[in-house]
């Protein structure tokens, strides 16, 4: 459960303002239809959240403890300050290619997931917290907590939210996340 939690607390904090976030946004006001564009990005988050998890179990299993500690560390920090960096909404073809709207989001999110902030942030908690499952289902979760919002309320969600002021928790809780495992040594890593 402390893995699920945490995991969704993250990855939703990340998810404030990022690309997928946009996207989600652009996509409600494109296709008005709410469901189909939640599912595409349920169905697309555990996908991408799942190969990232697994990447990051084996990344666990295949570094020493020493290094896995401190490329740990060292990546919630780097995450911290990317969390910084604001993302825009890039445009896709898929957009215009005339697929439906759950298609269009399923295809759409786990393309512009790939290498993101969340999928990243992903791979470093499978490698941090046992078990996968609990991970991936709580990225999604966090994920869902982000997006839906955004998909349901459209852009005005985004009047209502500081977006720089929650970035920045963001990243700070991501530079905590390093620093705990800096300070609490090799066995932090214990689930």
């Amino acid at each position: 459960m402390h893995a699920l939690l945490i995991s969704a607390g993250v990855v939703a904090l990340a998810e404030i303002g990022d690309k997928t976030q946009l996207l989600a946004l652009l996509l409600a006001t494109r296709f008005r239809r709410p469901i189909p564009v939640i599912a595409g990005i349920v169905v697309a988050t555990l996908a991408n959240h799942s190969l990232a998890g697994l990447l990051g179990a084996w990344v666990m299993r295949a570094l020493s403890p020493s290094a896995l500690h401190w490329l740990l560390a060292l990546g919630f920090i780097g995450m911290g300050l990317w969390t910084l960096v604001p993302d825009k909404a890039d445009d896709t073809p898929l957009q215009r290619a005339g697929l439906s709207a759950f298609g269009t989001t399923l295809i759409a999110f786990f393309l512009v997931e790939m290498g993101d902030k969340t999928q990243v942030a992903t791979a470093m908690l499978a490698a941090r917290y046992a078990p996968l499952a609990a991970v991936v289902i709580g990225t999604t979760c966090g994920m869902l907590i982000a997006d839906v919002p955004a998909v349901l309320l459209g852009e005005g969600v985004t009047r209502l939210l500081p977006i720089t002021t929650v970035r920045r928790c963001a990243a700070a809780l991501f530079v905590l996340l390093g620093l705990a495992t800096l300070l609490g040594g090799e066995g932090i890593l214990q689930p």
